[in-house]
């Protein structure tokens, strides 16, 4: 029951508001999510084939991505184990053990010879049991040969032996050995009674000195599997024509693309791919939630951002089918990191790269370099401060990508002097530099018409804006000099101002030049374009006055719609003044009254309050300027004075309470006003005319 008022309190803290945002997002990721499913859907799970073996095939079917041959691959593994020779283990005691019986059998021979006690023919008696060979009576009597003779046989024998074990002996081959016995018996120069003692002696001693070893022939035969390189299936090869026979290896090879259609195998890859992209998308969410709030809760940059994702994989798709390598991954990553800054732009390249992964057939070569040319392309436009930096930015994503694609042929041992490799590699090159060159040049053809479509603003239009030589700022300077003037002071002071508390100095630097547009109107009711002298507000009403002051900014919101300036600089020209008083047309307003209440209301700007950093930073900018205008000796401390005066009472009179400005970002604004103050109004040596005029002339020398 407990779970029950957590739940009711949750539901009430949504406004129906929020339940709309909720709805919006939730549509929104639900359609760009079906989307990008469909594409992938129809790029990743080519169309299964029903074929049976041995029977004609419906239909020509072509390799729709890379795969493995698992066929071919395990026909050359076989033959490469197969060709692998069986290890046997040599045991020297078999040989050993042969050479010692015959030294042992003759050595006896020796000392039944030598008996002084035994007759001949007991001697012969003897040797025909010695050793057990049940020798005929002519071969004993055979062993009654000279000394020399006998020895020289059984050194004979023993080589012969020798030979024989040095040469291994099998299990299956002893039979083998004892022929090879017999051929060098043969050979002896002895009579044909000892050659038939030898082989009588030898025959029982030949056994197989070679014992096989199935562990080190099985580990042997395996490493000459794995020594075979896998057998690539490559794209768009043919597997079967339209009406051939069907057989085991195009099946084999069919199965290992996925082709084959089967029960459950028509929904695995379904599901799987949209377990994928559904794990993708919450993680996406989530990190948009916690870190880049604005564009969650926006549901136009959350449409704008899906746009730049589906534009970008039909792109991917599109080049996939000339090359892999021509994929330009970076141009969503480009776009991104303009539009919505790089903390958005590095989760959205990982979410880029393992699409382009998706639509390689799993390929994680294509991966890593979507990846790192993602990557590279984010720091080359993370602070874009003129157009060129975005061409310069396919430069080096160009170069990164050639330098993954030469990284990934030396690391897969792919690198070789054949030429048909160094011409794979120069294509493979000429595509990855290709697709760093087109992202860059597709991100710049795109990025003016998706600003104007979501009326973002983005640093390229800002730039853009900040040419001296744009209509609006050039009317500025013709119709109200002193009034662009004063803009170019404000406009250093509040970039410098705007850099040291981190707010952003490109529109800091626009919205100061085109904060006082409004002026153009009505230039010479303002005291910097009063160039005659001639105040005409000495001619009407402190209130008319004041009413003509306030009109600058309703003036400047118009000029900033019909020169289709940005939102965000309209807010800077609506909020650069606050609701501030304009004390002096109140003053007087106060002195000319006789006693009527004079009403505040009718001398105070309509607002709204500055609600960025920018805007305040423009407003106090502003103020020290024309402050510092009005003095009439604008040195060292007065002007230091003045500053930090102006800006506590700025904070004093509730300017400041909408902004995201600090107590110390406010101190820190303050002291780089009075830095960039003290280089304008810095104290100049006099020099008499005398030494006046040789400065002159040394400086005209240098």
């Amino acid at each position: 029951m407990s779970a029950i008022p957590k739940i009711k309190k949750f539901v009430e803290g949504y406004s129906p508001l929020q339940w709309d945002l909720h709805l919006q997002r939730l549509a929104l990721a639900a359609l760009v999510f079906i989307a990008v499913y469909l594409i992938l859907f129809f790029v990743c799970l080519p169309e299964r084939v029903n074929v049976e073996l041995n029977r004609p095939s419906p239909q020509t079917i072509y390799a729709p991505r890379e795969a493995i041959d698992e066929y071919t691959t395990e026909l050359l593994r076989k033959d490469a184990a197969e060709a692998v020779a069986e290890v046997f283990d040599y045991n020297p005691a078999v040989e050993e053990k042969a050479l010692a019986a015959v030294e042992e059998y003759f050595a006896r021979v020796m000392e039944i010879r030598s008996d002084p006690d035994l007759s001949r023919q007991e001697k012969t008696e003897a040797f025909r049991k010695l050793g057990g060979l049940a020798l005929s009576s002519s071969t004993a009597g055979a062993l009654h040969s000279e000394r020399a003779i006998i020895s020289d046989l059984e050194s004979r024998l023993k080589a012969a032996l020798a030979e024989v074990f040095e040469q291994g002996v099998k299990v299956g081959g002893v039979e083998t050995a004892q022929k090879q016995i017999d051929a060098a018996v043969a050979l002896f120069p002895f009579d044909t009674a000892l050659k038939q003692l030898a082989l009588k002696l030898a025959g029982p001693l030949i056994e197989p000195n070679m014992i096989a070893n199935p562990e080190a022939t099985a580990e042997n035969r395996e490493a000459a599997r794995r020594a075979v390189e896998p057998v690539i299936l490559q794209r768009n090869t043919l597997i079967v024509s339209e009406g051939e026979l069907v057989s085991e290896k195009q099946m084999a090879q069919l199965e290992s693309l996925g082709l084959l259609r089967g029960k459950q195998a028509d929904y695995s890859g379904i599901i799987g791919l949209f377990l994928l992209l559904l794990t993708l998308f919450i993680l996406v969410g989530v990190y948009l939630a916690k870190f880049i709030r604005d564009v969650y809760d926006s549901p136009g940059l959350l449409l704008l951002l899906g746009l730049v994702i589906v534009i970008t994989l039909l792109l991917a798709v599109l080049a996939s089918y000339f090359s892999n390598y021509w994929i330009p991954a970076a141009v969503g990553v480009i776009l991104i990191t303009v539009m919505f800054g790089y903390r958005l732009a590095v989760i959205m390249n990982l979410m880029i790269a393992l699409m382009v992964g998706l639509i390689t057939g799993s390929e994680i070569s294509f991966l890593i370099i979507a990846l790192a040319g993602g990557l590279t392309a984010i720091y080359a436009v993370s602070r874009v401060s003129q157009r060129r930096d975005l061409a310069r930015a396919g430069l080096y994503v160009a170069g990164t990508n050639a330098v993954m694609i030469m990284g990934q042929f030396l690391f897969w041992g792919s690198l070789s002097l054949e030429s048909g490799v160094l011409k794979e590699l120069g294509y493979a090159l000429a595509a990855g530099i290709g697709s760093g060159l087109i992202s860059s040049v597709i991100a710049i053809g795109l990025l003016p018409y998706l600003e104007s479509a979501f009326g973002l603003t983005t640093a390229i239009t800002l730039l853009e804006l900040s040419n001296p030589n744009h209509p609006l700022l050039r009317r500025l300077q013709t119709t109200a000099p002193g009034t662009y003037y004063h803009s170019m002071i404000v406009c250093n002071l509040a970039e410098a101002a705007a850099e040291a508390v981190s707010a952003d100095p490109l529109l800091t630097r626009v919205g100061a030049y085109y904060h006082d547009i409004g002026k153009i109107k009505r230039p010479y009711f303002f005291t910097e374009n009063q160039l005659s002298g001639q105040n005409p507000h000495d001619k009407i009403s402190p209130n008319l006055s004041a009413m003509i002051i306030r009109l600058h900014i309703k003036d400047g919101v118009e000029l900033a719609r019909k020169y289709r300036l940005p939102r965000v600089i309209e807010d800077i020209i609506r909020q650069h003044h606050g609701t501030s008083l304009i004390a002096y047309f109140y003053q007087q307003a106060l002195e000319n009254s006789d006693g009527e209440q004079v009403f505040t209301d009718k001398f105070c700007y309509e607002g709204p309050l500055p609600q960025t950093k920018e805007a305040a930073i423009i407003m106090l900018a502003d103020a020290v300027e024309a402050g510092a205008r009005s003095l009439s000796k604008p040195v060292g401390n007065r002007v230091e004075g003045l500053i930090r005066r102006i800006i506590r009472d700025k904070l004093n009179d509730g300017q400041m309470d909408e902004c995201d400005l600090t107590l110390k970002e406010l101190d820190q604004i303050g002291d780089t006003f009075t830095r960039i103050m003290a280089g304008i109004y810095h104290t100049r040596v006099e020099y008499p005319e005398k030494d006046l005029r040789a400065e002159i002339e040394r400086s005209a020398l240098r």
